[in-house]
């Protein structure tokens, strides 16, 4: 299965910070949540606001020090993602079918 961009960004969180793997996924869920987002279907440009503005609050808390500076560095890995065209969202009729065929 293709990383999506939740886990490429939780990924690059727990490489850039002291956060365990549970952790950094935790904490973009619920800095997504605080802008309005899902992990499901955040965009790379609407990600790349969340991890500027809300990120730096969760990091902070988390004890990251410099929160600020791993917020700009994610937000730049983040403008070199590029999803795997074969991990589009599937739509309700899509899932479906599929369940329905097995």
């Amino acid at each position: 299965m293709a990383e999506s961009l939740f886990e490429f960004v939780a990924a690059q969180l727990e490489a850039r910070t002291d956060l365990d793997k549970l952790e950094a996924r935790g904490t973009v869920r619920i800095a997504l949540k605080e802008a309005g987002l899902e992990p499901r279907s955040v965009t790379p440009e609407q990600m790349s606001v969340m991890l500027l503005r809300a990120m730096p609050k969760e990091l902070a808390s988390r004890g990251v020090g410099n929160a600020d500076d791993v917020c700009r560095g994610l937000a730049t890995a983040v403008k070199g993602y590029r999803a795997d065209p074969r991990a589009a969202a599937e739509s309700p009729e899509d899932v479906f079918r599929r369940l329905g065929s097995s």
